[in-house]
């Protein structure tokens, strides 16, 4: 995994933080809340990300071409995949709840 940035995003009450990979990344088996984004950077190499997708998994090796969203994704411009790792599947699910109160995505829902 090559990693780009560190990010943090906040949804409606929390922030967290994510760890920035390109899209394209093969991830181990870890439980994850995780962002879809298109990054753009500015002159200085500092990121904007336009959400895309919010999700959480209980095993992040499983492959992002095959999500019932790909085509949505690819269709928005996907370049990364931020990840916040959280074991506790309760966690994980008020996290990506939370992000979604707060934050606007193209392929959700």
């Amino acid at each position: 995994m090559s990693k780009i940035a560190d990010a943090e995003f906040t949804g409606k009450v929390g922030s967290y933080n994510f760890v920035v990979y390109p899209w394209g990344t093969d991830f181990k088996a870890v439980r994850a809340v995780y962002v879809i984004t298109k990054r753009t950077a500015d002159i200085y190499s500092r990121g904007t990300h336009s959400f895309i997708y919010i999700g959480q998994t209980g095993d992040l090796s499983e492959r992002f071409d095959n999500h019932d969203k790909a085509d949505c994704f690819t269709k928005r411009g996907a370049n990364c995949i931020c990840i916040h790792e959280e074991s506790d599947e309760q966690k994980r699910l008020a996290i990506e709840s939370d992000l979604l109160d707060g934050n606007d995505t193209a392929c959700n829902g």
